[in-house]
């Protein structure tokens, strides 16, 4: 009896003693260090969305408008053409064109004629104005001589008062007559400086005219003004266009925008102004909503995207490319990542890794994002946290870490 009552009693202590070992160090025989994912309490953003997809297309649409009425001679590059600055798409019959301008050549060459003719024959008349001046000068001078004689005569009665006062009145008339000559010579040669300036007008006129018609026989061959894709030729060959008539319509591919479709669920979500990441292979650029289509077909809403970046390098027409859309976001908060550790729940108890322990402590999570949840209290930057799956532990308020 008193062996089986020794027996018992060393049972009972050698049991004792293997539940204290366990309650002490439960992690050792199973788990390592090495083994747990832990991650550290920061300060940054989180970020919750919801999928969407979007297909990539060009920002703009380049149109260009017939500059005349003219008829398609050609297309060289027809609908669906990718063409670059520069290239070829139609050509416009150019021959009445190229009869205006030779007209135009014409009259300009007559009128540059006439204007070398008339500025010779001003000078021409010139001369002549300045010599009858000169004559008529000669001639005053004359009758002034005769008039000092006469006095002289008309002193000594070798003249008549009557001969005296002849000369007199002739010097008067011969004065009047050169005043009245230089007026007229003034006025004559003012015409013939109207009558050159008038034809140098005539003939920069003509010019513009000639210039405007040699950049309108240029643009008669249509050219793509960006690259692109061609969507549209309003015509066929030998159809006839007037002018200012929509002739292409094309795309312009220096920048991008995405149009996008979302499910309707997620309709309160999908706002003007909101914001998008845009996933590339690895990359993630960002972008904003634009227009929001009022109506939903096959239980999608359509919108626009507009990318921060919309000339990135790897973007290309209708190349389809998944869509994140924020549907909330905090920025400046405590975060920890994410992980399948974290359930639906506001409380966690949560294992925090100080040396080699790990103690449980309570938490309570804010907001749950993407990659990050929000550590909203019971956590301060820098704390070390366990986020591997460990609920076996749970129970356990300390843990040796090996």
């Amino acid at each position: 009896m008193t062996k089986v009552l020794i027996g018992v009693i060393s049972i009972i202590t050698i049991g004792a003693i293997v539940t204290a070992v366990i309650w002490k160090n439960p992690l050792t025989p199973t788990v390592l260090s090495k083994t747990l994912e832990t991650d550290i309490v920061e300060v940054g953003s989180i970020v919750k969305t919801v999928p969407a997809k979007g297909l990539v297309e060009p920002a703009s649409e380049v149109l260009v408008l017939s500059p005349a009425s003219s008829i398609i001679t050609e297309i060289r590059n027809g609908v669906g053409s990718k063409v670059a600055s520069g290239d070829i798409i139609l050509r416009l019959d150019d021959k009445p064109i190229r009869d205006q301008i030779e007209n135009i050549e014409d009259e300009l060459e007559v009128k540059n004629n006439n204007l070398e003719k008339t500025i010779l024959n001003a000078r021409n008349i010139r001369v002549d104005l300045d010599y009858n001046v000169e004559v008529k000068k000669l001639a005053i001078i004359s009758i002034k001589s005769d008039l000092v004689d006469q006095e002289q005569l008309l002193d000594v009665g070798g003249i008549s008062p009557a001969k005296f006062e002849k000369t007199k009145q002739e010097l008067t008339l011969a004065e009047k007559d050169l005043e009245t000559i230089q007026i007229k010579n003034t006025i004559r040669l003012e015409q013939l400086a109207a009558e050159e300036k008038g034809l140098k007008l005539q003939i920069e006129i003509q010019q513009k005219q000639l210039d405007q018609k040699k950049e309108l026989l240029n643009k008669m061959v249509i050219q793509a003004p960006s690259s692109g894709i061609v969507l549209e030729i309003n015509g066929k060959e030998g159809e006839k266009v007037d002018t200012d008539r929509l002739l292409v319509r094309m795309s312009d591919l220096t920048t991008f925008k995405l149009r996008a479709t979302i499910d309707d669920q997620f309709a309160n979500v999908t706002k003007t102004g909101r914001g998008v990441f845009a996933l590339i292979d690895d990359e993630r650029l960002t972008g904003k909503i634009g227009t929001v289509s009022p109506t939903i077909r096959d239980n999608k809403i359509e919108f626009d995207v507009f990318l921060d970046q919309s000339n990135y390098s790897k973007l290309r027409p209708n190349m389809s490319i998944d869509l994140l859309v924020i549907q909330e976001r905090k920025d400046g908060v405590l975060r920890l990542k994410n992980s399948p550790t974290f359930g639906k729940t506001a409380k966690h108890d949560l294992y925090f890794k100080k040396g080699e322990m790990a103690i449980l402590q309570p938490v309570r999570i804010g907001l749950v994002g993407d990659d990050y949840i929000e550590i909203a209290e019971g956590a301060e930057p820098g704390d070390e946290i366990i986020i591997s799956d460990i609920s076996s532990l749970r129970k356990l308020k300390e843990v040796e870490l090996k």
